[in-house]
């Protein structure tokens, strides 16, 4: 890994200090921060076992804390026994039943609203439903639905039984279902007719009837809730109405007692090999990590109301959606739609309208809203507002000073956590009421997390600000356990190249001399696109079905809105195509949507004779990156097989380039699962991400740069927030991951 390919340009003088009243008043203050810290580099794994014994109810108390026998395969509390639904629901029966746990918005408008009384009983007659249907301990179900109450609903009726529960993402299409219930071997699949998304029905029933049309036979039941009610295909064999499936049911349901590692659910994220990964969680050490970071990042208390706007098909739906929040009680809100229907106001109307008062989502949605101008928020009271949050890739700083002006009035700590699918929970992340602020670092591990970056060899990287790979040294509570039926790629995939030693998570990093962590780039090819992880060969297995497509390589590039757009290279079955290519891209962008979903269509596609190779035949993926974003060539090219192929990649020798068109529709902040990292942009793009400047701040550059100096006099009036001369902060040339 060359240091020029992870290094910083800029250098930003911005630090914003906790607030002294937020900081009275949050649950963690810096003592008790500087007290955990300390406990856990004095004994780490009594550190995560006090929590555990304090934070969860146990049937079984464990004896036995962290179990390294089968290293890298860790075991946290494997001697105790749990439910996971209980330590959400039940334990707030004698508390707060009747405090509302669900504020339900629909895109249409509807409104419900639910207790913790109301949801425990949904659960437990759902899950006398499931076991009515043969839903047994161990067994996979696949959850398919819109983003409403029955998915909770559904997720805690399969903990509640022991079953292991798969949330695919409303968004994903047939082929991509079909997939996921063949990989889990699923029982039962949970879906409804329909969702409403962007003022449209997305037909969700139809996706389940297309994916089980010639896989699946393992499945022996659908149950289908009815929300849109348009009319639907029933296989009276197979298919059974919500309605129906929980008709006598009772709601009471004992809960199933299970292990503290018993699976809690699978969870497919995309991989660089292409087959996405099945992720596993267990139930103890999840469940932990989910409450504790909610608390401490969140700093939630009884009387907050907490928007997460992610998906719950993503794992940042999954850990502060359906698990941390409940643990700790709180109320959480679920908004079925996108950022923009029926216009740019609606996250803030249902910001006022709800009496929300902590935020979480994405930079993909806030670059979206902050586009729309600030006269749309300015509609809507946002006064409730106490502390915003980021998650799913990197938030570059001009964004991230709009987020805090504007929706935030200069008075909301901003907590930009970096996560992801496999670590289960937030990993580095300010603690509000403790740490200082840098726009577009992700600042410091929580207390119990050994992160470091390390070279090639795995040493660590001392000097302040040089790049390296993000490793975490110990293992944590809440880490993947493997991925589902394959160990082997478990171990390739997260611990081989550092010979087991470390989590290596797959992204580049540095860290400055004040120790706060930077976030800059994939390792791998994976791409992030809206907060999306999305496997390039996925895609391009896609285009390569498609019968004019002879040969497919995606890469990504730069995005103003969503950080990271999908640039394809096509080789067609025939001559490369001439003049108007508009049809032929539109037809192959749909087609891609089919196979893969909208979020997965191509922005760009490029024709081209062939692709560039080198003599072995490996395509150089990273000469094509050059090209899509516009940057000089400094690969060495003396292996290219086919040399002459480059002008017609750049588009300058008759090649056809057929811009994508419109741009898909903003995504919400649904993504992603956990914060994945930013991508380098060309530096076009990165001038276009440096961040306005404060009065009196210092901008530097580390090295010269070819872009003109910005004026800043006009942007430096419009900050009301106190920022304190620090230290300058480095920022990965603005580029788009990791949660």
């Amino acid at each position: 890994m060359a240091d020029k390919n992870i290094e910083s340009v800029l250098l930003e003088e911005r630090t914003f200090p906790p607030a002294p009243a937020f900081s009275a008043r949050a649950h963690l203050k810096p003592a008790d921060a500087e007290a955990l810290r300390r406990r856990a580099r004095e004994d780490h794994v009594g550190f995560w076992s006090d929590l555990a014994a304090q934070e969860l109810t146990w049937h079984t108390p464990f004896t036995v804390g962290l179990d390294a026998t089968r290293a890298p395969n860790y075991r946290w509390f494997s001697d105790g026994r749990l439910n996971a639904s209980y330590n959400c629901l039940d334990v707030h029966l004698n508390t707060r039943a009747e405090k509302t746990a669900v504020i339900f918005e629909g895109e249409p408008g509807d409104v419900r609203r639910l207790s913790y009384r109301e949801l425990h009983a949904q659960v437990c007659r759902f899950a006398n439903a499931l076991k009515a249907q043969g839903v047994e301990r161990g067994d996979r179900v696949i959850i398919y639905m819109p983003l409403v109450p029955e998915i909770l609903v559904a997720m805690h009726a399969c903990n509640r039984i022991g079953a292991v529960h798969s949330v695919v993402f409303g968004g994903f299409s047939a082929p991509a279902l079909r997939d996921r219930i063949v990989d889990t071997e699923a029982k039962v699949v949970i879906t409804a007719d329909g969702g409403w998304r962007g003022g449209h029905v997305v037909e969700l029933k139809a996706a389940v009837d297309q994916a089980l049309t010639s896989h699946g036979k393992s499945v022996k039941r659908v149950i289908v809730l009815k929300r849109t009610g348009q009319p639907v295909a029933m296989d009276p064999k197979r298919d059974l109405w919500w309605h129906d499936a929980i008709e006598g049911q009772p709601a009471a349901c004992e809960p199933e007692w299970v292990d503290a590692e018993h699976p809690l659910y699978l969870l497919y994220t995309s991989g660089s090999t292409g087959k996405p990964k099945g992720i596993q969680h267990a139930t103890g050490g999840y469940l932990l990590g989910a409450k504790l970071t909610t608390q401490w990042v969140f700093d939630l208390r009884n009387e907050d109301v907490f928007w997460c706007t992610a998906d719950v098909g993503w794992v940042t739906g999954h850990t502060y959606v359906a698990y941390g929040p409940l643990a700790l009680g709180a109320t959480v809100v679920l908004y079925e739609g996108g950022p923009t229907h029926p216009d740019g106001a609606r996250f803030w109307k249902n910001c006022e309208t709800h009496g929300v008062t902590v935020f979480y989502t994405a930079p993909t949605a806030i670059r979206a809203l902050m586009k729309l101008g600030e006269a749309l928020p300015a509609r809507h009271d946002l006064s409730r507002l106490r502390l915003l949050g980021t998650v799913g890739e990197p938030i570059n700083p001009e964004a991230w000073m709009w987020y805090h002006r504007v929706i935030g009035q200069g008075r909301c700590p901003i907590v930009d956590t970096w996560w992801q699918t496999e670590t289960g929970a937030i990993l580095i992340a300010p603690l509000p009421g403790v740490t200082a602020t840098k726009p577009g670092s992700c600042t410091q591990p929580l207390p119990g997390i050994d992160a470091d970056i390390v070279d090639d060899r795995g040493n660590s990287v001392k000097r302040p600000d040089a790049g390296g790979y993000l490793v975490i040294r110990k293992p944590w509570p809440a880490m993947l356990r493997t991925i589902w039926r394959d160990n082997a790629r478990y171990i390739a995939n997260y611990w081989e190249k550092f010979n087991n030693r470390y989590y290596m998570a797959g992204d580049s990093a540095h860290r400055d001399k004040d120790g706060y962590f930077w976030i800059m780039g994939r390792i791998d090819d994976v791409l992030k696109v809206a907060g999306h992880r999305l496997g390039t060969m996925e895609i391009e297995s896609a285009l390569v079905a498609h019968p004019r497509v002879a040969e497919a390589a995606v890469v990504g590039k730069p995005h103003d809105i969503k950080g990271e757009s999908v640039f394809a290279y096509v080789v067609l079955r025939g001559e490369r195509p001439r003049g108007d290519t508009s049809a032929l891209t539109k037809e192959l962008r749909e087609w891609v949507g089919e196979e893969l979903g909208p979020i997965a269509k191509p922005d760009d596609i490029r024709f081209a004779d062939n692709l560039p190779k080198t003599r072995s035949g490996k395509i150089m993926r990273r000469l094509l990156k050059a090209i899509a974003r516009g940057e000089e060539i400094t690969q060495d090219v003396s292996t290219l097989e086919n040399p002459a192929i480059l002008e017609q990649l750049r588009g300058t020798e008759g090649a056809a380039v057929a811009p994508a068109g419109a741009a898909p529709r903003p995504a919400t902040a649904s993504a992603a699962p956990q914060r994945r990292p930013a991508r380098r942009k060309s530096a076009p793009a990165r001038r276009k991400a440096r961040a306005p400047r404060r009065a009196g701040a210092r901008r530097t550059a580390r090295k010269p740069s070819r872009a003109p100096r910005r004026k800043a006099a006009a942007r430096a009036t419009r900050r009301p927030a106190p920022a304190r001369r620090g230290r300058a902060t480095r920022r990965a040339g603005g580029s788009s991951r990791k949660r």
